[in-house]
């Protein structure tokens, strides 16, 4: 029995500054990791932001014309065919 202590003693002299080096290897490894994971959240928000102000700038866009449509067809004035001709001639929405 003690014989067996006698080669673990050296054994574990050797594993403790291995796990030691892996975990810090392993350390600096999962930082980097984090790191990357973080500037890719950061770009799909800033992405994610960007489009949304696209969309919403449409959609105030789209809101705009329909509240000069609904202008159009609640007045009963005898401007009409020429409120429409002047809404064909203003530039189009992507």
């Amino acid at each position: 029995m003690s014989d067996n202590i006698r080669y673990l003693i050296p054994l574990f002299g050797m594993l403790i500054p291995i796990v030691a080096i892996a975990g810090g290897i392993f350390t600096q490894v999962f930082k980097r990791w984090a790191s990357l994971k973080e500037k890719q959240l950061e770009l799909t928000a800033r992405l994610t932001a960007e489009n949304a102000a696209q969309y919403a700038a449409k959609i105030e866009r789209l809101e705009a014309h329909v509240a000069v449509l609904n202008r159009i067809v609640t007045d009963r004035n005898e401007g009409l065919t020429a409120q429409i001709e002047s809404l064909r001639e203003t530039p189009k929405i992507n």
